[in-house]
């Protein structure tokens, strides 16, 4: 599905919203990066359409305009990657919060790796507000589908970008519910990239983090079979095993984040200052030290 049947079967009025920015931006950049052709004449002109139209209702200065016709002109690969450049910084400051919403549609409809990639980094940059948390619960099996897919770009950016909501105290339990395949654990191996193992640790950390709380265990939440959950802290759950294989992954920043998961699911919130509950503090570091 190209990007115009999908804004026309959205209802998206006109190419001024943040999702035909990005896309378009996202577009622009992949060919201004991979390639030292010249951009195809139609993403310029689009995007100065949607310059020329956000500049008649006075929402920006001008600048974007500027930038966008300079790419008009012949241009060698770098002056164009500044230029697109300075135009993606243009747009994260002209509608840091409009952005989120749409990106989100974006990301859960249109299943393409490098658009999920650019859409997270885009997340994963702008401040997330409250009132955008019911599209979060709408695209949260998105999200957590794209972190079990074979892309470890869009694996890193969705698993920061679930990190980070797993601090809301409002959206955890959607998180810890949703549904994960059988596999999931597959994540936590040591032959994974340790850019991708260590951003799941931390996630993982968080989540235990956040379910110990007593925010948290105030409620008597109950989870499905297959959800996260069930993977992570389940009863059959083999995360214990998978840590402790990690806990002499070559690389320390694994070791050391693997530690603070184990650490994490032994001291609960309510009990972390009794030192009697976290003895394995110590003794789990110098084992990651030791190798």
């Amino acid at each position: 599905m190209n990007f115009m049947d999908f804004t026309l079967r959205k209802g998206v009025v006109g190419l001024a919203t943040g999702a035909g920015a990005i896309y378009l931006l996202y577009k622009a950049i992949k060919a201004g990066i991979s390639s030292h052709s010249s951009i195809p004449t139609s993403s310029p002109v689009c995007i100065a359409r949607l310059a020329i139209e956000r500049e008649r209702h006075g929402k920006d200065s001008g600048e974007l305009r500027r930038l966008l016709n300079s790419l008009e002109t012949k241009q060698d690969a770098y002056s164009k990657g500044m230029i697109l450049h300075s135009i993606t910084r243009c747009v994260y400051l002209l509608e840091a919060e409009e952005h989120s919403i749409k990106v989100l549609e974006l990301i859960s409809t249109v299943w393409d790796s490098e658009l999920h990639i650019a859409g997270l980094r885009l997340l994963n940059g702008l401040p997330l507000p409250d009132f955008a948390h019911p599209q979060l619960r709408r695209v949260m099996p998105s999200l957590m589908e794209i972190l079990q897919t074979d892309s470890i770009l869009a694996q890193v950016q969705a698993v920061r970008l679930l990190s980070h909501l797993a601090q809301k105290n409002d959206l955890l339990y959607d998180i810890l519910n949703c549904q994960v395949q059988s596999n999931f654990l597959n994540l936590f191996q040591p032959t994974q990239p340790g850019s991708l193992l260590f951003e799941v640790l931390v996630f993982a950390e968080r989540l235990s983090e956040g379910r110990s709380s007593p925010h948290y265990r105030a409620v008597n939440w109950q989870y499905n079979e297959q959800s996260l959950h069930e993977a992570l802290f389940g009863d059959e759950s083999r995360l214990a095993d998978r840590l402790l294989a990690l806990v002499i992954h070559p690389e320390e920043e694994v070791q050391i984040q693997a530690c603070k998961v184990i650490v994490s699911l032994q001291c609960p919130q309510d009990f972390g200052n009794q030192p009697s509950s976290c003895h394995t503090t110590s003794s789990c570091y110098n084992e990651g030290d030791a190798s």
